[in-house]
């Protein structure tokens, strides 16, 4: 499915959001501090400084970003990168079953399982996320973790090694969440009509996964974590835009431009605004 075509930025009609489609990490979960813990733990057995979110701002959304060319050349560790992995996965396996859901995500998630559009169609939800199966299942496995993200049905939820998506074609690319979409359209009745981009609204935290939406052709919420938000004060419009320089993949034609209504932030998911984006919940 393509991208809609957007309306330019003065006059932005939206019609009710159908389909709500999920990032997991850092929106969902508190896996962001949990990263930077594991990070942290390994640059200090080897003498070196916290992860600083200069640095992580830099590697949010990114498969891989942390045994890349900008973590270590910060770090300087005397180590090899793969050694840096091994010790780093160690840690994940350590702490990734600690993860629980942030604020107002189970409620999110409970009410627009009930929820309708004003003009009366059932609100969908989808999961889609960088994390590989793997990764997803031991952040997971947590009873109360598990319990949340079932809200989110099996058949809707896109993982990082999904092979509907495209091998390197990751966020900011918009496969994910066009594939989250088929996901939902391949499982709604005949008499009903298909979801369009336009009516899909993308939840993330990242800034990538911000652009991946806005390339999607969707409306996007951002809720970043506040140490990513004091990275971007003053470039928050550029973020809602998809209009980021952290990572080229061409097709600049699929952002957004800025100012043009398709996206917000948020502090939080507590108290979402739901009549803002045509959803009634009972």
């Amino acid at each position: 499915m393509a991208p809609t075509e957007r309306n330019g930025p003065t006059a932005p009609d939206f019609p009710p959001i159908r389909a709500c489609l999920f990032d997991m990490d850092g929106l969902l979960i508190n896996t962001e501090d949990l990263y930077t813990l594991c990070a942290d733990i390994v640059l200090k057995r080897y003498g070196r400084p916290n992860l600083p979110w200069s640095v992580k701002s830099k590697l949010m959304g990114i498969p891989g970003a942390s045994n890349g060319d900008i973590f270590h050349n910060w770090a300087q560790l005397p180590i090899s990168r793969e050694q840096f992995k091994e010790e780093q996965a160690e840690q994940h396996r350590i702490y990734f079953p600690e993860c629980k859901p942030l604020p107002g995500v189970e409620k999110l998630l409970q009410d627009l399982k009930r929820a309708k559009t004003t003009r009366g169609w059932p609100v969908q939800i989808a999961l889609a996320t960088s994390s590989e199966q793997r990764n997803y299942d031991i952040k997971t496995s947590q009873p109360a973790t598990k319990q949340v993200l079932e809200l989110i049905p099996e058949e809707h939820r896109v993982v990082g090694d999904d092979p509907r998506v495209q091998h390197g074609r990751g966020k900011p690319a918009p496969d994910i969440y066009l594939v989250a979409l088929n996901s939902i359209n391949a499982s709604l009745p005949e008499d009903v009509p298909k979801v369009q981009p336009n009516e899909c609204l993308v939840f993330e935290d990242s800034v990538l996964g911000v652009e991946a939406g806005r390339r999607a052709g969707m409306r996007v919420v951002w809720v970043p974590h506040p140490g990513l938000a004091a990275e971007y004060e003053g470039k928050e419009k550029e973020v809602l835009a998809g209009r980021t320089p952290l990572f080229s993949i061409g097709n600049d034609e699929q952002r957004g431009e800025v100012d043009d209504g398709w996206g917000e932030q948020l502090a939080t998911l507590e108290n979402f605004p739901y009549e803002k984006f045509g959803i009634v919940v009972p």
